[in-house]
């Protein structure tokens, strides 16, 4: 029993001492790491944090670029997508709270304060209403709360594989989940990411060409920086529920155009009711359309011609035109 008890000991001295290592390594690379991290964007002040925003190119719409939970690093994530609009019309890409190079805050990440961030920020950086929303996964709750709330300043919404609110009132996380998300935001902040940097970063963007080696580089050093290591990220994820449910109370955006573009990898039960959801959706808007396309969840990265093409479509045969005939 004794030699039992001292195995366990030096088990778990061995183990503590992994943890210290790990943790001591991290920072020591996110000092070694901070050197490169050169901001392209322009970081504004809202509610005495600093948001940052990245602006490219010019025309009469802006196209607005919310990223996904966890993406790190939207600015260069999602560069491969917005490089194709920015060629002849106005980006911006927001960088929510804890994300890229915005500060991190200490709100819950209620759906008004993080609505109310990305409207001042973009005003503060020169992108005046109305946008075209871009929003990605679960930035399509801000983006519909957004219509809702404000829908002269929402020319149209392109949504990538968003999820709806009602789905995620629908599928409200289980107790697991919630501390799953909490186990993963601990772990992180000890650095323990650093084993697993596919799952920090999309190793489809390294292999990508629309970054520099130099984006690449800071690409990495962001998603360490940032991954999952933060409360604003955490409460994103365990508020969204009260959020969706938020957007749910209030009347459907019916005068908002939106193009939900559906991303399929394969058919299957969940495929099946997403796109369920979509066209349910589509048919309570009054200029609403949904597109499949072949690739998975983060289809920006893999198709983004193709997104660009029906972007373009739609709002040039169907928004621009129908505004050309009320006028």
């Amino acid at each position: 029993m004794k030699k039992i008890k001292k195995i366990l000991v030096y088990v778990g001295a061995f183990f503590l001492l992994g943890i210290v290592a790990i943790c001591v390594y991290h920072q020591i690379q996110l000092y070694r790491e901070a050197v490169i991290l050169k901001n392209k964007g322009t970081l504004v002040e809202v509610e005495h944090q600093k948001i940052n925003v990245y602006t490219e190119g010019h025309g009469d719409d802006t196209y607005v670029f919310m990223a996904g939970s966890g993406i790190a690093a939207p600015m260069y994530e999602m560069k491969g997508l917005y490089s194709k609009f920015s060629q002849e019309h106005k980006i911006a890409v927001i960088e929510r709270a804890g994300y890229g190079f915005s500060d991190i805050t200490n709100d819950n990440r209620d759906i008004d304060t993080i609505l109310e961030q990305t409207r001042a920020a973009l005003l503060q950086s020169g992108n005046k209403p109305p946008y075209v929303l871009v929003p990605h996964s679960i930035s399509g709750v801000e983006a519909i709360y957004w219509a809702q709330k404000h829908p002269e300043e929402i020319k149209g919404i392109i949504g990538l594989d968003i999820g709806l609110p009602g789905q995620y009132v629908k599928h409200k996380m289980g107790q697991m989940d919630t501390w799953m998300i909490k186990g993963i935001n601990l772990l992180t902040k000890i650095g323990l990411h650093r084993l697993t940097p596919s799952k920090v970063y999309n190793p489809q963007v390294m292999r990508q060409s629309f970054l520099t080696k130099e984006e690449k580089a800071i690409y990495q050093a962001l998603s360490y920086k940032q991954f999952f290591n933060n409360n604003n990220m955490k409460n994103e994820l365990l508020q969204v529920y009260e959020n969706s449910l938020q957007s749910e109370k209030l009347p459907k955006p019916q005068n908002t155009p939106i193009l939900f573009i559906d991303a399929i990898a394969e058919e299957n039960k969940y495929t099946k009711q997403k796109r369920k959801d979509y066209r349910n959706f589509a048919e309570q808007i009054n200029l609403a359309d949904v597109k499949e396309v072949r690739g998975t969840h983060s289809i920006y990265l893999y198709k983004p011609d193709e997104i660009y093409q029906l972007a373009m479509a739609f709002m040039e045969e169907k928004v621009d035109s129908k505004e050309r005939s009320i006028k």
